[in-house]
């Protein structure tokens, strides 16, 4: 009695189906709901603010609050490990917003952030 043989389609749907198995596995969203510390540097100096962010999915959606208390709504996405805040807010200029984009990394994430033409870096760890 031989081995049996292998129909070369078995062999693409099992291939096929790891390899989509992967992929959404991949595009799985990093959880960063909770509390976050984030810093970035000004001429001032170090400046800190905390971040409160409720996720669904990949929707996101919460506050920050810088030096002064006061808090700033954000809304934003998380595609894997890539993050994107928007952060709005009206001052007697007009609206001012911020984007910030990054990649997550656990309990910590780094990236930039664009306000018209200018740009910095920022960084937040998770509060435990």
């Amino acid at each position: 009695m031989g081995k049996p043989k292998v129909r070369w389609w078995t062999t693409f749907l099992a291939l096929s189906l790891a390899f989509g198995l992967a992929v959404k596995a991949a595009e799985h969203p990093a959880n960063v709901a909770g509390k976050w510390e984030m810093s970035w540097e000004s001429r001032q100096g170090t400046i800190s603010a905390d971040l409160v962010l409720e996720q669904d999915g990949e929707k996101l959606k919460g506050t920050m609050s810088g030096p002064g208390g006061r808090e700033t709504p954000l809304t934003g996405t998380m595609k894997g490990k890539s993050i994107t805040l928007v952060a709005r807010r009206e001052t007697p200029r007009g609206e001012f917003t911020v984007e910030y984009k990054g990649k997550v990394d656990g309990d910590s994430m780094q990236g930039s952030a664009e306000m018209g033409q200018f740009s910095m870096e920022w960084s937040a760890k998770r509060k435990k």
